[in-house]
């Protein structure tokens, strides 16, 4: 009997475990282990930020949903991986061994690059996690009792970008509900080259569509961003040219902002120098497999993406959550084809397909393959596009909850955008 341990309950861990217990039987044990015992919808966090969404809507208990499918459970952080040892240290101190190991822990979060910034030691917001959203709501609160400037944007280093633009739109929407968006100056401050860069080099006409979205909105922005520190209530910046030379800096005022950081892999990760990149971040072949250990495989925003291009600011490549179903899928295919002496073939379909809010519409944008060149690049904007997003997190939350491994992207989000899923693009 095999003894498979998933790393993490996210997006990419939670379809893993699922698609195993289906492919591998009740033959096998499957243990996920989780620093948190609730599982969190990471893409409502925009929602939970401006009290659109109550994290109770958005979360669920593991333990209950993962034993219905004989999936054992443990909540608790990993503190160190022995992979030559093929085990793992919890937060209690006691050694879990395996026989294969799903790395999908998703990033930490590396606001300490940045003076000045983050929720714990510093003075912006965030919306990578369910705790950082509910923060932010606090302090996004006291800015609707007393309104002023906001900041939103992405810090040097950061590959999340499409989150930034969404809560920047969803802020404007939820302001102009309450009838005082005329008393709270917007900036959107990014790293990228040009606006609806996105990490990607820009998706069929991402730059125009943002661009004018941004106008309409009277959203400000400054691109080629570096910000050097953060102080209460100014966030320091440098602008670059395209040379990454300093042609101007800007002292920005707010009362309220959220910026997405740049990520890097856990500390456990990081100590296990030939497993990772110097981010941090687990190295996989085409089969999910990590190449300095072939009983570790990874999915999600932990797997290393070189980035796209070269970019006078840091710009990191985003993992959406088409890309992270099918890394999972196929990893899972891969183990049982191992476990049962076969031979790893299956390969994720590196396509990006994301849905967007914004507030009262939205955008979505797909991009097949996700590096250019592509066969497929397009973005559309529409009111469907909210009330698809609206759909979609219900849908996924009830799927994760009935423990099945169905594709929620390929049977729900292309359906919905019209699309005919094309032939994997090695």
């Amino acid at each position: 009997m095999a003894h498979v341990v998933v790393l993490g309950a996210g997006l990419g861990g939670m379809p893993a475990a699922y698609e195993l217990r289906d492919l591998l039987g009740e033959g096998h044990a499957i243990t996920v282990v989780n620093p948190n015992a609730d599982f969190q919808f990471v893409p409502s966090n925009p929602w939970i930020a401006v009290g659109w969404r109550e994290p109770e809507e958005v979360s669920f208990p593991l333990e209950p949903y993962l034993k219905r499918r004989n999936i054992n459970f443990i909540a608790s952080p990993m503190t160190k991986l022995d992979a030559d040892g093929c085990r793992l240290k919890l937060g209690n101190g006691e050694w879990l061994e395996y026989d294969y190991l799903v790395v999908a822990t998703g990033p930490e979060l590396a606001f300490d690059e940045i003076e000045g910034a983050g929720p714990e030691n510093g003075y912006t917001q965030s919306i990578c996690s369910l705790f950082h959203a509910k923060k932010a709501k606090e302090v996004y609160d006291r800015l609707v009792e007393k309104p002023g400037p906001v900041v939103v944007g992405a810090f040097q280093g950061a590959s999340c970008f499409g989150p930034a633009y969404e809560f920047a739109f969803v802020v404007d929407s939820d302001l102009k509900k309450r009838k005082i968006r005329h008393k709270t100056p917007i900036t959107f401050v990014t790293s990228e080259p040009y606006i609806g860069h996105l990490g990607l080099g820009g998706v069929g006409d991402s730059k125009g569509m943002l661009e004018a979205e941004l106008r309409q909105r009277h959203i400000q922005w400054v691109t080629n961003a570096r910000v050097t520190r953060v102080e209460e209530n100014t966030m320091y910046v440098e602008g670059l040219n395209e040379q990454g030379e300093v042609v101007r800096n800007l002292e920005l005022p707010f009362d309220f902002s959220m910026m997405i950081p740049a990520f890097r892999g856990i500390k456990p990760l990081c100590e296990v120098e030939e497993m990772v990149n110097p981010r941090g971040f687990v190295k996989i072949d085409d089969y999910q497999r990590n190449p300095a250990y072939n009983n570790i495989f990874s999915t999600g925003v932990c797997v290393a993406i070189p980035p796209l291009e070269a970019t006078p600011v840091p710009c990191g490549v985003p993992k959406t959550g088409y890309m992270i179903e099918s890394m999972s899928k196929a990893l899972a295919q891969n183990i049982a084809a191992e476990i049962r002496s076969g031979v790893p073939d299956a390969k994720g379909a590196w396509n990006a397909i994301c849905l967007a809010d914004m507030g009262d519409t939205g955008v979505a944008f797909v991009a097949m393959p996700q590096i250019p060149p592509r066969n497929v690049a397009w973005m559309k904007k529409g009111k469907w596009v909210h009330f698809a997003k609206v759909a979609f997190e219900k849908y996924f939350i009830r799927k994760m909850k009935k423990g099945t491994p169905e594709p929620v992207y390929e049977k729900y989000v292309l359906k919905a955008l019209g699309i005919n899923m094309m032939e994997e693009v090695d």
